[in-house]
């Protein structure tokens, strides 16, 4: 395993050397700043390190422990982009400035960079440090700080300084200075920290966020900010995020906006989903979401993911629970559901759950079978009946034969994606795959198969795979969709904190 690694960091740090993308700056008359970038074209050897930085993004993200452009506020910030699956652009910290790469992230409420006080973690040793004692502002604050994830934590303590974003200066801000990043994710970033634009309420240590300070100090007139993210290939724009109004040219037609259901996160009320034109029903009721610009694929339930990778091909795992599960109850599953049983209480009146996804089920339940076999069956065996339920009842909808929903069933069970990881397609049949259509404020947002799969290399090397993945987050704070850089590429995407809202619109 040591030789492996050796090898893919060698490869890993050659390509860092060789991509090096260029930028210049042009002032515009408006007090905007635009920065032309150049994008890194997208190839096998460096696709290992887009792919590792994936898998340790998902759920590890979530701490465990809780209009106008022509306006001379508004202000500009360049987006880079790293194999379309990391967008981070340039900030400053301290006087004289101290240049760091870091990834504008909706989906967190801290700043913190490494700092030149980070001695044990290789991964400080790859990227750019502060370094407090050359600041003529910094400001000591020294409480500590740290941020759990589920491949490793960042730590540190807080500090002061003056930051600034684009041309905007926001004095004596409060960051961490992070001391140990341990772990491989940091390691193959790009970026250096990270800049959280999440609400306060999940902000580590009560700190107040950057963009908070923007709009209390005066140095946004309009308490917004947008995200324009440039996925062609052959663009070499990554994007930009506007700080202060909009930019009409990064959009077309009007917005549709939802307002923020909970503060912390930006998240909204969503509706049902389809799939080629057919609604899933899962979220017929209505589902959470959140926008992440943090996270670089669409994640969902398993049990609608693996609706969605079966429709479009997409290579999972083959789960022999979810496969004994539908050969043994298929049957008696369906009748439950024939006399309007909710799909939720199906499995635990045929015992294979313990509850019903609402309450506890009294523990009292005997033996399903008369082998001696327990009659408390896994939790393996408990979610794969739970999917299979929604898939039935979703099947019902469509008044499909029972012959034809047992063999659906069956054949979704090949499809259950492994958690937080992407799934393989077939690249020949990209341009025959169904469109994944979004429900938000009443409207349909599509997305395409070139807006869902990532294509990496060309002629015989080409490997496509799925920006679908799964990842279950639990109550309270789940189930939850989490829409990110493959939803906010093709729909530029405000975040309007005077109105506590969030709009979306076709992407120029």
């Amino acid at each position: 395993m040591g030789t492996r690694f050796q090898s893919f960091l060698l490869v890993f740090l050659l390509s860092c050397l060789i991509l090096i993308s260029t930028a210049s700056c042009e002032r515009n008359g408006d007090g905007t700043i635009r920065i032309g970038l150049k994008k890194r074209k997208l190839d096998r050897s460096n696709r290992l390190a887009s792919q590792l930085f994936l898998k340790n993004r998902g759920e590890s993200w979530f701490p465990k422990d809780h209009f106008r452009l022509n306006d001379a506020n508004a202000d500009m910030v360049p987006l880079k982009n790293y194999l379309d699956a990391q967008y981070y652009g340039d900030i400053t910290i301290g006087t004289p400035p101290q240049k760091f790469t870091v990834i504008f992230d909706t989906g967190s409420s801290n700043l913190w960079i490494p700092s030149t006080k980070c001695y044990l973690s290789v991964a400080c040793y790859f990227h750019s440090k502060y370094k407090a004692s050359q600041s003529s502002t910094y400001r000591k604050n020294g409480k500590p700080a740290s941020i759990r994830y589920g491949t490793g934590a960042i730590a540190g303590y807080f500090s002061y300084d003056d930051v600034k974003v684009g041309d905007l200066v926001v004095k004596e801000q409060e960051f961490i200075e992070a001391t140990s990043e341990p772990g491989i994710t940091f390691l193959l970033a790009k970026f250096d920290g990270i800049l959280g634009l999440g609400f306060k309420e999940i902000s580590v240590g009560n700190s107040t966020p950057v963009w908070y300070n923007m709009v209390e100090k005066g140095l946004v007139k309009e308490p917004i900010f947008s995200f324009w993210l440039n996925r062609n290939p052959q663009d070499p724009e990554g994007g930009e995020i506007v700080f202060g109004g909009v930019d009409p040219k990064h959009f077309k037609g009007e917005h549709t906006y939802v307002p923020v259901t909970h503060k912390g996160y930006w998240q909204f009320d969503m509706g049902d989903l389809q799939i080629a034109g057919k609604p899933t029903g899962y979220c017929a009721k209505g589902c959470s979401a959140i926008a992440d610009s943090g996270t670089s694929l669409l994640t969902g339930p398993s049990t609608v993911i693996t609706m969605i990778n079966h429709a479009i091909g997409a290579q999972g795992i083959v789960s022999r629970e979810c496969k004994a599960v539908v050969d043994q109850y298929g049957k008696t599953m369906l009748n439950s559901l024939l006399a309007q049983e909710d799909p939720k209480k199906v499995c635990s009146q045929i015992g294979v759950c313990a509850f019903d996804g609402t309450d506890s089920v009294s523990m009292g339940i005997q033996s399903v079978v008369d082998d001696g076999a327990s009659g408390l069956l896994n939790q393996a065996m408990c979610s794969a009946c739970q999917m299979a339920a929604v898939w039935m009842e979703s099947e019902l909808t469509q008044n499909q034969t029972q012959e034809r929903i047992l063999a659906y069933a069956a054949e979704l069970c090949d499809h259950i994606p492994t958690q937080n990881q992407q799934s393989a397609v077939d690249c020949e049949k990209v341009s025959s795959m169904p469109i994944v259509s979004f429900t938000i404020g009443g409207r349909t947002f599509d997305l395409s198969p070139q807006d869902y799969i990532f294509k990496i290399g060309e002629g015989v090397e080409t490997q496509c795979t799925s920006g679908f993945t799964a990842m279950d987050i639990p109550p309270p704070r789940g189930p939850l969709w989490i829409l990110g850089d493959i939803f906010m590429g093709p729909y530029h995407t405000v975040f309007d904190y005077g109105k506590a809202r969030v709009g979306f619109a076709k992407a120029a």
